[in-house]
């Protein structure tokens, strides 16, 4: 079994920062992709960064320069850190990977967090 855990969420004002965590934790051989998504309250569940087993980072272009996605595949960690945050980031923040927990097999099955809510506000 495995699990994808948060932290980092909270209330922040306008222009400050937060740094999400996500930890994975189980049975696992290997983590291909690990990324963020958001959701808004009425609002679909979107794409914010993703990072490949490489390293390589990619952004939805509206938030690039701001958000920096990185991982820690000692800890089978993935971050997102959030500077210059507006109103209209506020969400919840969830936590994707692609995670092989079989050692023989070459498939890698989804994995949610529970989601941490971020709320920017004056």
């Amino acid at each position: 079994q495995v699990q994808l855990v948060e932290s980092g969420g909270g209330s922040v004002q306008p222009g400050g920062s937060l740094r999400l965590s996500c930890a994975a934790s189980g049975t696992i051989f290997s983590i291909n992709v690990m990324g963020w998504y958001r959701q808004a309250p009425g609002k679909q569940r979107d794409m914010v960064a993703l990072i490949t087993s490489g390293g390589i980072a990619n952004y939805v272009d509206s938030l690039k320069g701001r958000f920096t996605i990185s991982r820690d595949d000692a800890k089978n960690t993935v971050y997102l850190q959030m500077d210059s945050l507006k109103p209209e980031d506020t969400a919840v923040y969830y936590c994707n990977a692609q995670i092989r927990t079989v050692r023989w097999s070459s498939s890698y099955n989804n994995y949610w967090g529970q989601g941490t809510q971020v709320t920017v506000s004056s």
